[in-house]
């Protein structure tokens, strides 16, 4: 008997545990690090406090990808019961699991659609749960990802980074550049936008970090995404290793935002192990109507 028509499928980059997923209805694939060689799979036996701690211990921390068995494995269990299965990896553009699960799918006649639709943490969520809607008004799996891959670049992301050492770290800064920041205490604000983390503003306080995030965030609300309205906006806040000053943001958030709902989540792993803690972050996704 079947379970239901459509398994949605994503990974933890998108901050649903495993308990959450059961919650949703949503399978969740757990991602891989190797810690000084030893592999960990994130909210399996390797929880986000183990993670930080790792990480400042200054043990090599390596992201990875899902090995096509898990992926495959999962699939399989999956399609014993459902019909389809609709898989959201994280943004191709920060991994190549993506790339990785749309070759697999070709082995599968058409009965397993990956969603390339460039979302990581608090938006790759959000799509996992969209997903999950749509498959429940009776879409079909092709359907489901036609729709999320129109969608993709109705969301937009800006992080704050508390430090520049695992910038400079991972190569994605130079030495000068970070030791030049570090000197005049700036707190650089990333985005993602599409495909890639790229700079956006340089900020000298907290203060006015958060301020450009909020400035850019309802300009994209506004000039993108068809106005900042809560019955038109997803409004998330996410966050590496810091829940006191993530629920500090979420207060200040509705002096601009007063109407709306706010969900706040960890940042994913694979994107804290490159920016590492104190990092904050806002978000927003359109709604889907």
């Amino acid at each position: 008997m079947k379970l239901a028509n459509i398994a949605i499928v994503t990974d933890s980059n998108s901050g649903i545990t495993q308990a959450q997923a059961k919650e949703l209805g949503i399978y969740v694939l757990p991602m891989p690090f190797m810690i000084n060689d030893v592999t960990y799979f994130e909210d399996i036996d390797l929880s986000q406090g183990q993670f930080y701690e790792r990480l400042a211990a200054g043990d090599s921390v390596v992201t990875s990808q899902p090995s096509p068995e898990a992926v495959m494995n999962l699939w399989n269990n999956l399609l014993k019961d459902f019909d389809e299965v609709v898989h959201i990896p994280m943004s191709s553009g920060l991994s190549g699991s993506c790339q990785s699960a749309l070759m697999l799918a070709r082995e599968y006649d058409g009965r397993v659609h990956v969603v390339n639709n460039q979302r990581i943490s608090v938006t790759q969520r959000q799509s996992a749960i969209d997903a999950k809607n749509l498959a429940e008004e009776g879409k079909s799996g092709q359907e489901i990802k036609d729709f999320l891959e129109a969608d993709k670049y109705n969301s937009s992301i800006y992080i704050m980074l508390d430090t520049l050492y695992y910038l400079k770290k991972g190569g994605r800064i130079t030495p000068a550049a970070a030791a030049l920041g570090t000197l005049l205490k700036l707190k650089p604000v990333l985005q993602i936008q599409g495909e890639k983390l790229d700079a956006f503003a340089k900020a000298r306080t907290t203060a006015q970090g958060k301020s450009v995030m909020t400035t850019a965030i309802r300009n994209d609300m506004n000039n993108r995404l068809g106005g900042a309205d809560r019955d038109n906006i997803w409004l998330q806040i996410a966050y590496t290793y810091n829940d006191e000053a993530a629920l500090t943001f979420k207060e200040e958030l509705f002096k601009t935002f007063p109407d709306f709902d706010v969900h706040v989540a960890p940042l994913s792993l694979s994107v804290a192990c490159h920016i590492g803690p104190g990092a904050l972050a806002v978000a927003c996704c359109k709604k889907n109507k």
